[in-house]
Parts: C-alpha cells; sequence; structure tokens
C-alpha cells in the first residue's frame, strides 16, 4: 500500500503524464509538462526507484556539483501536485520522467497506486510523433482513448491500433483495465524539423489539455516561442529550393483534407478559447468548459467512483516517415536512420492522414 505523508487531499484531480523518449517527438510533451509544473509551482512528493525500472547504461546518470559538492541525479519518474484555484478548483497531478527500460507493468502499476491513493479520476497522457505535416499549418493533435463511453461522452476517438506500442500505450490500457478513465493525446511534429524543442507543438498539446480538463492554463512566453519557432523554419526552409517545395506540397495535401471538415465546432472552439483567454477576471485557474468536458449538471458519467482511496538522458531514435527522394531536410542527419511512413507505435499511415490521429 502506497501511503502518501504531506499530500493535501485534491479537488477533483486528474494525472497528466508525460515521458521523454520514443513517445516525445521534438521533446513536445514532456515540455508541456514540465511547463505546468513550473507555470503552477508543482511540489515533487515521490519517485520512482531508478534501479526498478531504468538500463544506467541507456539513461545515463548525471553529476553535478553542489556548493562544491559532487552529487548524482539518477533518471527516473517524479510526481508533484499543482493546486489551481479559481471559481471551480481542479488540482493536477504531475508525472514527468523517462520512458522506463524494463519493467513496464510494474511501473504502470506503481504510477496506478499513486492515482488510486491521491482519488485521480481520470489520466490523460501527452505524446508526440512525427508525422507529415507542414510546420507552417496548426499543429494536429488527436485525442484517443480505450473507453468506448469516455469517446462518446467527451468526443474523442476510439483507438483500433494493433502493433508494437510504447509506454504511452502501455499505461492508458493499464488504466482501462483498472477502471481509471484514460485519454492519450498526440501532436504531430513536422519530420523534417524534428530536433527539440518544438514549442508550436507543445503549445498545441497544452490547447487541447485545456479543452479537456476545462482549466485556463497559464502559457507564459510560449505563444512567442511557437511564432518565434515558426519564423526560424521558415527561414532555414526558404534558404532551399527543395525544402520550399516540399513543405508547400504538404501544404496542399494538408489543406485539401482538411477542406471538408473545417467545422462550425472547430471554429466555436476556438472562440471559446479566445473569450476565456480575454476574460479580466478569469485567473490562471479560471475553467471554461470545453468540448466534452462535463459541467455542473452535466453528464458525469466518465468519473470512476472515488470511494476507494485516494536529467535528460540521451534520447532514442524516434521513428519517422521516409525523407523525400531528392529533399534535403533541415533534420537531414537525425532523420538518415529513421523508418517508413510510421507512427510512435511504428503503425503504417494511411494514404492522406497527417501522422495525427489515432495513436496509441
Amino acid at each position: 500500500m502506497i501511503e502518501l505523508e504531506g499530500v493535501p487531499e485534491l479537488i477533483d484531480p486528474v494525472m497528466v503524464a508525460a515521458f521523454e523518449g520514443w513517445n516525445d517527438a521534438g521533446d513536445a510533451a514532456s515540455t508541456a509538462v514540465a511547463h505546468l509544473d513550473r507555470e503552477w509551482k508543482g511540489e515533487v512528493f515521490a519517485a520512482l526507484d531508478a534501479e526498478d525500472y531504468y538500463d544506467f547504461q541507456v539513461n545515463r546518470p548525471t553529476v553535478f556539483l553542489d556548493n562544491g559538492v559532487r552529487k548524482i541525479t539518477w533518471p527516473t519518474t517524479r510526481l508533484s501536485v499543482v493546486r489551481v484555484g479559481g471559481d471551480k478548483p481542479r488540482d493536477l497531478v504531475l508525472v514527468r520522467g523517462i520512458e522506463p527500460s524494463m519493467r513496464w507493468r510494474s511501473f504502470c502499476n506503481e504510477l496506478l497506486g499513486f492515482a488510486h491513493e491521491l482519488g485521480v479520476e481520470m489520466v490523460v497522457i501527452l505524446g508526440a510523433l512525427l508525422g507529415d505535416t507542414p510546420h507552417t499549418r496548426p499543429v494536429p493533435v488527436s485525442g484517443v482513448t480505450s473507453d468506448p463511453d469516455l469517446a462518446r461522452t467527451m468526443d474523442l476517438e476510439e483507438t483500433r491500433y494493433e502493433g508494437p506500442t510504447g509506454i504511452v500505450g502501455i499505461l492508458q490500457e493499464a488504466c482501462t483495465h483498472a477502471g481509471v478513465p484514460a485519454v492519450s493525446l498526440w501532436a504531430a511534429v513536422p519530420h523534417y524539423v524534428s530536433q527539440p524543442p518544438n514549442p508550436k507543438a507543445t503549445l498545441a498539446l497544452l490547447n487541447r489539455l485545456e479543452d479537456l480538463i476545462g482549466l485556463r492554463i497559464p502559457l507564459g512566453e510560449l505563444p512567442e516561442d511557437a511564432r518565434a519557432w515558426q519564423l526560424g523554419v521558415d527561414q532555414l526552409a526558404a534558404e532551399d529550393s527543395e525544402v520550399a517545395e516540399y513543405v508547400q506540397t504538404l501544404e496542399e495535401a494538408r489543406d485539401t483534407a482538411e477542406l471538408p471538415e473545417a467545422s462550425g465546432e472547430a471554429i466555436a472552439r476556438e472562440f471559446e478559447r479566445y473569450l476565456r483567454r480575454r476574460d479580466p477576471g478569469a485567473g490562471p485557474g479560471a475553467p471554461g468548459p470545453g468540448p466534452g468536458v462535463a459541467t455542473e449538471g452535466g453528464d458525469t458519467s466518465y468519473l470512476r467512483d472515488a470511494a476507494g482511496g485516494r536529467t535528460r538522458p540521451p534520447k532514442p531514435d524516434q521513428p519517422g516517415p521516409e525523407a523525400v527522394p531528392g529533399v534535403e531536410s533541415p533534420a537531414e542527419a537525425a532523420q538518415d536512420d529513421q523508418g517508413g511512413q510510421a507512427g510512435p507505435d511504428g503503425r503504417p499511415r494511411p494514404d492522406g492522414e497527417d501522422g495525427g490521429s489515432e495513436e496509441e
């Protein structure tokens, strides 16, 4: 039994997790959780034992000096709590770490033990994959779940994926089998500029998370960083005519695919976010209803019964699409050893798919 001392009783807590490694193209997902932890001043209350889950020849510890004293930081996964105020407060349990090298089932069971003790009502796992998406367009973010009721209630896709998976897919399935509602949010990162950081993808994940859990997330300098990132990539692409032509091809394919789906719902979602952010009375934790988020008097069937209680290593290669013949990309060196048209689970993508849907 996990016993937590010094952790206050939480209000409608949601666990938000991200892991560096295979499921974290451009560091977009882990940076999103780090942003939440920094903006809301998270307090670490637990860390998993590094000896149990990590191969130190793969994820090496680091040595640093603290006032002249040598200390070691071990690769691990840490949990912190952030208290979010506002008219309808909702607390978050943040899980940030590295994809484990071994004992994935025990790893997930330990995280679920914390979720049970803290009364977590839903788990949201963030991921990012390499995709055939242009950097000049909004970042595609897909929300998937294994729970058909949750998919219907919160306007998500019910995953039908079969094939290799990472810790994001394993943790989501572990939550489903434990009766804890779980959602995965995936951002598609342009494969031709895959090196971190990617603030535009991080921002897209946070915007989708904001809609999902109904909390206003303080973005700080992230929007400006995202604009600067896009301008920088624009300049790199303009220096190479083949890259510029390839980006234009991706833009045309994306625009053609999305033209029939330019729905009023997407426009309404953006307008709601705009209204939330311009409201002078809305504090950092002021909630705003997002599509599918249960509100007072609404459907809360997705909530489980809470009566039961309550360093950066070298990143592994990111699977991604093949380079287009004849196109020299800004991230060519990073792409040389990458496989075929596949997401983080190695799944071939159908024609016309931008790499941002139905991932685990």
